[in-house]
């Protein structure tokens, strides 16, 4: 399984971005599918994370309100929309799946996609 992330970049205080992550493998419809970062200096933290039918998600409360999580089955990918984006977004994002358990806070992550940079200026 490969999972292939795209779209970082740099934005302004208060822009938006999508994050895309395409999966490979056979077991998309079936995994549990979420976005991490890490910043400079601190451990990696789940940022959103939804279930293999899209019905569950989760949220970090830093992210509530202003990220979107969504999963089209078909085309075995996810996005992660980003609005009102702050410096302190500001991070490597990962794509991350896990096989199918009860728990969206992906704790046992089974495949990493590489990461994409998001920098946020003030």
């Amino acid at each position: 399984v490969q999972l292939q992330a795209s779209g970082g970049g740099l934005v302004q205080a208060g822009g938006s971005l999508r994050l895309s992550c395409v999966h490979s493998g056979p077991t998309f419809n079936s995994d549990t599918m979420g976005w991490f970062r890490q910043a400079p200096g601190k451990e990696r933290e789940i940022v959103a994370s939804i279930s293999w039918s899209g019905r569950s998600t989760y949220y970090a409360d830093s992210v509530k309100g202003r990220f979107t999580i969504s999963r089209d089955n078909a085309k075995t990918m996810i996005s992660l929309h980003m609005n009102s984006l702050k410096p302190e977004d500001t991070a490597v994002y990962y794509c991350a799946a896990e096989k199918s358990g009860p728990s969206l806070l992906l704790l046992h992550v089974d495949y990493w996609g590489k990461g994409t940079q998001v920098t946020v200026s003030s």
